[in-house]
């Protein structure tokens, strides 16, 4: 029985196997976008979850804990810093599995996982553009009832001398 054993073992030994994930999480946070089999990227995004979970609470506990997984300084560095900016008030979700389709040599059915960051700019632009929609309409409304009336008095005025010749 299985009971309680989660994760995948994909035909590896355990140490070959938290080896592979260790880089393969480093390179996410290197570039975050990677390309991989499906069955790979689903056992890697829980490392992701858990290490993003550390650099959010950020503390030098946390720090150490992600220094034990990733092994490059400069990657625990730009996860811890940005953090908070990508994932703030998110609490879970940071990763995207899109699958891509079939290895063209063994037809391994390969995805890219990446990383989603939370842009507050975007959310700030659509708020205004509501506002700005709505002033402009009413500048429009205004510029065309002050051309309106002149236009009228034209026209009358036009009429009139029409009458008299």
């Amino acid at each position: 029985m299985r009971h309680r054993k989660s994760g995948l073992k994909l035909n590896r030994t355990s140490s070959h196997r938290d080896a592979m994930f260790r880089n393969m999480v480093t390179s996410l946070f290197k570039h975050e976008r990677i390309r991989t089999t499906d069955t790979k990227a689903k056992g890697l995004r829980r490392w992701a979850d858990h290490l993003i979970a550390l650099a959010k609470r950020g503390d030098l506990h946390a720090r150490r804990q992600a220094l034990s997984i990733i092994r490059e300084k400069n990657v625990v560095y730009k996860l811890f810093d940005k953090a908070a900016e990508w994932f703030g008030s998110v609490s879970g979700g940071y990763t995207r599995i899109i699958k891509i389709g079939r290895r063209p040599g063994d037809a391994a059915p390969i995805s890219i996982i990446e990383l989603i960051t939370i842009e507050k700019s975007k959310k700030k632009k659509v708020k205004k553009a509501p506002a700005a929609k709505k002033k402009a309409a009413e500048d429009k409304a205004a510029v065309a009832k002050k051309e309106d009336k002149p236009e009228q008095k034209k026209v009358e005025n036009v009429s009139t001398t029409k009458i008299e010749d």
